[in-house]
């Protein structure tokens, strides 16, 4: 049996400027049809590694690999990505926007007149299309920005900050149009700081810190999680971990946290408790808090960095002193 070969492979990457590392040893892979999200604070390197991936900035050391291969070794494969870095994109102000697109297309090839309008109606920019640029809005810009990304129907997407300055529809619209373009198989990886909002639709969270990778989180389990409470805690436990359409089961006080393989097998939860005699008070989706989740790591982080740093601050005499 063949592996299958991951869209997105970043391997050990690290870059620095002088002596300052801005990515530290960063190791991951985005598959085709996932949504993979970089969060992390302001500085944390994630417009860095957005350039890192999209082959705008070559790696100190490590390794990129789009589709298989290198795309500094084989800058062909490029043609499979669209992206948008250091957003808002870069758009002649003068221009219209489907005059812009249009140069996108010519330097792209292959695009056709109707794929142009295509992508102005996907990001509902049909009526702004012949306007020019320099009256758009920062939200327009941004829809403009992920619009020209898609043209040529790529393979891979790379988006930095996609949804900056958007307001609340404009932001629900780029989400659905990532989400469906994940749908038909692209791999896509964005950075944002819409915590909230990439729960509902990302596949991976990678949260950074000072250039380092300190977690990746699994949103596909996250969000097939349910919890329930019974007159039973233990016995349904117990039942519950014999199921074949449930891969987890937990307890969290008073509550069972379980995750489905199957979302079409939920109805068959409370008709197994109800036949072995368990009273089901409540059964409902347990929704994930990523934002608590990711302030609650970089605290985390944060603190292991600090006690490292006061360690290695300490005299050899001090060690020797608190060892004795």
């Amino acid at each position: 049996m063949v592996e299958a070969v991951a869209t997105i492979e970043a391997q050990n990457l690290t870059k620095r400027y002088g002596n300052h590392s801005v990515i530290k040893d960063m190791t991951f892979t985005v598959n085709e049809g996932e949504v993979y999200a970089l969060v992390g604070p302001n500085g944390a390197g994630k417009t860095t590694m957005i350039k890192l991936v999209s082959g705008l900035a070559f790696p100190s050391s490590g390794q990129v690999r789009l589709l298989g291969v290198d795309p500094f070794e084989k800058p062909s494969v490029r043609r499979d990505l669209g992206a948008v870095v250091e957003a808002p994109a870069a758009f002649y102000p003068y221009m219209t926007g489907r005059q812009n697109l249009k140069l996108h297309a010519r330097l792209a090839g292959n695009v056709s007149d109707s794929r142009i309008h295509e992508v102005l109606d996907m990001m509902e920019l049909g009526y702004a299309g012949n306007r020019k640029v320099g009256v758009y809005s920062l939200g327009m810009r941004q829809r403009l920005g992920v619009a020209a990304a898609m043209l040529t129907r790529p393979k891979i997407l790379i988006l930095d900050e996609p949804a900056s300055g958007m307001d609340p529809l404009s932001l629900h619209l780029v989400h659905s149009v990532l989400r469906n373009a994940a749908l038909e198989g692209t791999a896509v990886m964005l950075s944002t700081h819409h915590l909230d909002e990439v729960v509902a639709y990302c596949s991976r969270v990678a949260i950074i810190e000072e250039g380092e990778l300190i977690d990746e989180v699994n949103l596909l389990d996250r969000r097939d999680r349910y919890r329930l409470r019974t007159s039973d805690v233990s016995g349904s436990r117990q039942l519950l971990e014999l199921q074949p359409f449930i891969s987890h089961v937990s307890t969290r006080g008073e509550e069972i946290v379980f995750i489905l393989k199957d979302n079409g097998a939920l109805g068959q939860v409370s008709s197994l408790l109800g036949s072995s005699g368990i009273s089901l008070y409540e059964l409902t989706r347990d929704t994930f808090n990523l934002r608590a989740y990711y302030r609650d790591r970089l605290q985390e982080q944060r603190v292991e960095r600090n006690a490292d740093e006061d360690v290695s601050e300490r005299s050899p005499k001090f060690l020797l002193e608190e060892d004795a």
